[in-house]
């Protein structure tokens, strides 16, 4: 990743070969040598950095990629923020600006890129995001840093800012236990049409003392509900793993039911009503 304008002052690249095919444009002077692979929301977060200039902070989903809590969805455009009151860049297609009050106690450096903190990056995004996604992204930054309740501190220090009662929304459904964004998404369509609340990344010790990790579980009735993501059948070796897991918590007498992704986005009504049973629920009276 590069400024044109510094590398053709240096005299490391001319004009020409610059608009070439060796170099793609991300930004307006803020170009990346082309690879086989499109440029993630790392890459977009960075060139968007270089672009921003001085002052500038990656927050949201930017941020959140560069501390390792990816949840961002596809295509997400990279976000930053700078000083409110200072004229600077606008948002465009590829970039989101946020003009925002960015407090130096909220800001850490990683890799060398000055970006908003796990519990800011999560009041941020609880704030700006839709109820759902909000969770999803708190989950994941709190997971294994802070307790999601913490974030009433920011709450209560910047009642102003706009969004601040959806955190507050959202502490009610976080569980920084749960193991990925698609595990929250599934829990989420479970609590929110009533049913009782799972155990996220609940362990199972078989017989030879090893542990089995469930991704949401209700240990009382030996229920387990599991995200089948493709990476459980990415190679032969991992199908076999995860088959061999499967007869093993079958065996200790846990019902585990599976559920992908395209089936949470089309059929929740089902799984809702399958896991209902599963746990021995009547239906819902209808009102």
């Amino acid at each position: 990743m590069f400024r044109g304008t510094a590398a053709i002052a240096a005299g490391l690249v001319t004009p020409g070969r610059l608009r070439g095919p060796e170099f793609l444009r991300l930004l307006p002077d803020t170009y990346v040598r082309i690879t086989a692979s499109p440029p993630d929301l790392r890459l977009r977060s960075y060139a968007a950095y270089l672009w921003a200039g001085s002052g500038a902070v990656l927050c949201g989903y930017s941020a959140a990629e560069f501390l390792g809590a990816s949840c961002a969805p596809l295509r997400a455009p990279a976000e930053v923020a700078v000083t409110a009151v200072q004229p600077g860049p606008r948002s465009r297609r590829e970039v989101r600006v946020r003009r925002d009050v960015v407090h130096p106690d909220d800001v850490v450096d990683v890799a060398g890129v000055r970006v908003t903190n796990r519990m800011r990056t999560a009041f941020d995004l609880a704030r700006w995001l839709p109820p759902i996604e909000g969770v999803v992204a708190v989950d994941a930054l709190a997971r294994g840093s802070f307790d999601p309740n913490l974030l009433l501190n920011f709450t209560v220090r910047s009642p102003g800012l706009r969004g601040v009662r959806k955190v507050l929304d959202a502490l009610t459904w976080c569980d920084a236990r749960s193991g990925s964004p698609p595990e929250t998404r599934l829990r989420l369509l479970l609590v929110r049409a009533g049913l009782p609340r799972p155990v996220p990344q609940h362990p199972v010790v078989d017989r030879h003392r090893r542990i089995l990790w469930l991704d949401l579980a209700y240990p009382e009735q030996r229920l387990g509900i599991e995200y089948d993501g493709g990476d459980h059948f990415a190679t032969p070796e991992a199908a076999r793993a995860d088959a061999q897991r499967h007869t093993r918590l079958v065996a200790l007498g846990w019902r585990v039911l599976r559920y992908t992704a395209e089936e949470m986005r089309r059929e929740p009504e089902r799984i809702v009503a399958e896991i209902r049973h599963a746990l021995g629920l009547p239906l819902p009276r209808c009102t």
